[in-house]
């Protein structure tokens, strides 16, 4: 198991989209950074629909840039959020103060919520417990803090992704390694050292315990390389495959292998 500190350290360098999509710590800087995000990811507000979050006590895991944790607060809701860095943190609760909005922010890990059984209404974590050295884990610590009855949206990544095959391509037929598994593509080439991905199966077994009301794995501007895909992929290669990537193809023939795996669920009462 990867430690949790070199997981850390990749995102103390930088939140998810800080070197692509932030210029600078001003209120604008903030709000562009927003429009960039829901722009390329329009798939998080139909998700979210943060104002179902209006009055709840909420917890977000992993609160990255805070763009998602400002709708929250926009919202009403009672908002709490942690991130295991201290640059998450303070992005966020620069983020917020601007705006006059409120949240109880701290560091904190997913693993190991430092909140009371039962203590939330609503958990909302997008793209951050695949990076958690145990999953399982986290996603149990999920359900220990929600009430019975309590909802979480819950984005992790889907390993029979395009973009998966794009990890394959680069990483493994390019370097003569056509049999590496898909499991050693995410965790060595894709973000931070350990990142996992799971099939839908995988996904139900990780969720076994909550009552999974919804479960999609839509394309995303990643898989169709319409976008900058990550803080590691840059280059010749890039270039190149955002010029040759036959995206009505993939639209139309594999219209579920996204990167994303978006889990509606309760937790039963």
């Amino acid at each position: 198991m990867i430690e949790k500190q070199l997981v850390k350290n990749f995102w103390e360098k930088a939140s998810c989209g800080e070197d692509l999509y932030l210029k600078g710590f001003s209120q604008v800087d903030y709000n562009n950074q927003a429009t960039y995000r829901y722009t390329l990811e329009p798939e998080i507000l139909d998700f979210a629909n943060f104002q179902e979050f209006r009055g709840k006590k909420t917890l977000e895991i992993g609160v990255g840039l805070g763009a998602d944790h400002q709708k929250l607060a926009e919202a009403g809701a009672d908002l709490f959020g942690i991130d295991l860095t201290e640059r998450a943190i303070n992005h966020t609760q620069r983020r917020l103060d601007l705006l006059g909005l409120k949240s109880t922010l701290q560091i904190g890990d997913a693993e190991n919520l430092p909140f009371e059984d039962n203590f939330f209404d609503a958990v909302y974590s997008w793209g951050v417990l695949h990076h958690s050295p145990d999953t399982s884990k986290a996603i149990h610590e999920a359900y220990r803090v929600l009430k019975p009855g309590g909802s979480a949206k819950i984005m992790i990544y889907h390993k029979n992704s395009m973009v998966g095959f794009m990890l394959w391509m680069r990483f493994g037929l390019l370097r003569f390694k056509p049999f590496i598994s898909w499991d050693t593509l995410y965790e060595n080439f894709l973000e931070s050292p350990g990142t996992k991905a799971y099939t839908r199966k995988e996904a139900s077994l990780l969720f076994k315990d909550f009552q999974i009301l919804n479960l999609d794995t839509p394309l995303n501007h990643a898989d169709l390389l319409n976008s900058d895909v990550g803080q590691r992929h840059r280059g010749i290669f890039l270039r190149i495959a955002k010029k040759l990537w036959p995206r009505p193809l993939i639209k139309t023939f594999f219209p579920k292998n996204g990167i994303e795996m978006l889990i509606h669920c309760m937790k039963p009462f």
